[in-house]
């Protein structure tokens, strides 16, 4: 029996089509990706940045919304001067929160995580009560709890 063993040129030239298949999967891949990236960003627009990135987007439009007001309690002579402080408080405000978001980036995304899981449980208990009181089947001598019953009659 004479068994062919392969030579080290067809052995690389496989190693090298294996090594460009590899290359196009991860290159498919990616593009697929990107492309159900875009189709979602189409449709519903840009996903949210971390907290972060979100808490300065809100610093920013707070910012424009009061440098925008205009004040006309204060007059024609106050007006401008007016505008003015509101513009060096603001901006004072966004010096002050920028330093502490770059700090503690991570901070922001923990804080935000902790209030989804507060209004998870709030919701989680107002449906249990809300649920209690649609039910119908509220007996009125059920002891609902500690206190005692007092009947009016």
């Amino acid at each position: 029996m004479s068994e062919e063993r392969p030579t080290a040129d067809a052995s690389e030239a496989a190693d090298e089509v294996r090594a460009t298949d590899d290359d196009a999967w991860a290159t498919a891949c990616a593009e697929d990706l990107e492309a159900e990236k875009a189709r979602r960003r189409s449709q519903y627009g840009s996903p949210p940045g971390s907290a972060a990135e979100e808490l300065r987007k809100l610093v920013d439009a707070v910012a424009d919304k009061l440098s925008g007001i205009q004040t006309p309690l204060l007059g024609a002579v106050a007006g401008p001067a007016a505008q003015q402080v509101v513009r060096q408080v603001v901006q004072q405000a966004k010096n002050a929160v920028e330093p502490v978001i770059e700090r503690n980036p991570d901070v922001f995304d923990h804080l935000a995580a902790a209030g989804s899981e507060l209004l998870a449980a709030y919701r989680s208990a107002v449906q249990t009560q809300e649920t209690r009181w649609t039910s119908g089947k509220h007996d009125p001598g059920e002891d609902t709890g500690p206190g005692e019953r007092i009947d009016l009659d």
